[in-house]
């Protein structure tokens, strides 16, 4: 797991992954390229760059298989975002090594406390939270695809 820019080829592939499973998931039924492009645009992601954030992406034998971002909230939380792993590399315990570097990049920006939300129904994703420490927490954003808020102390370096 290794900071790089969103918006090389790998990362934008990874992003464009992640967002179409969760979109698919949703709509119950495949995205199109246009709703990816559409879900993609304006999304915030450069916020995910030093000082304000960092992009992660994990490699296996060389190929991209995960994604992550962490966003500075304030002068002590973190909140991570767009945590993927693709379909054929899970099972290989990458997402735990994917929290496990988005921590400790949230570390790194001077946070004592991650934040993530997700959607109920992302229940392999809330059962990777809750297996990695994460509590359930009181709402701390709002926004149509939020359902569920979890949260997280930070150990020292």
């Amino acid at each position: 797991m290794r900071p790089e820019p969103y918006d090389t080829a790998d990362a934008t592939a990874l992003r464009r992954d992640y967002y179409d499973e969760v979109a698919s998931r949703y709509w119950r039924r495949p995205a199109t390229a246009a709703e990816i492009d559409e879900g993609l645009a304006g999304d915030g992601v450069e916020a995910l760059t030093p000082p304000t954030g960092r992009f992660l992406v994990g490699r296996y034998d060389g190929k991209a298989a995960a994604c992550g971002g962490v966003l500075l909230l304030d002068a002590g939380r973190a909140e991570l975002t767009r945590v993927y792993v693709r379909p054929a590399f899970r099972g290989s315990g990458g997402a735990g090594r994917l929290l496990a570097a988005l921590e400790e990049a949230a570390r790194e920006l001077g946070a004592r406390r991650t934040v993530l939300n997700t959607r109920l129904d992302l229940v392999e994703a809330r059962a990777l939270y809750t297996r990695h420490g994460y509590r359930e927490i009181p709402a701390y954003c709002t926004g149509p695809y939020m359902e569920i808020w979890y949260g997280k102390e930070l150990a020292g370096p």
